[in-house]
């Protein structure tokens, strides 16, 4: 995530929406016992935490480049022949 992006997602006078979801509530109990503790005013301010935690995470996955040898090696375990692997590079690049 681009730090620009990471700057306005840490301003506090964002927009807000209200969001309604279905949660177990044990779940929904166990987070408010737990806010507290965490140093959160309440269990839905942590929601919103774990949400962003998980947000942010797989943006970074998923917004960055694949690591090209990773994908060779993935390539080589699924049977694709050094020469074409070879072959795609020299075409993408």
């Amino acid at each position: 995530m681009k730090s620009s992006d990471l700057k306005k997602r840490l301003r506090q006078d964002r927009a807000m929406v209200p969001v309604s979801i279905r949660m177990p509530e044990d779940v929904v109990e166990d987070l408010k016992r737990i806010a507290p503790q965490l140093g959160f005013s309440g269990y839905q301010p942590l929601i919103r935490a774990y949400v962003g935690q998980g947000l942010r995470r797989d943006l970074v996955r998923l917004e960055s480049p694949p690591n090209l040898a990773s994908l060779i090696e993935s390539l080589r375990r699924h049977g694709v022949q050094d020469e074409i692997i070879a072959e795609a590079i020299a075409e993408a690049g």
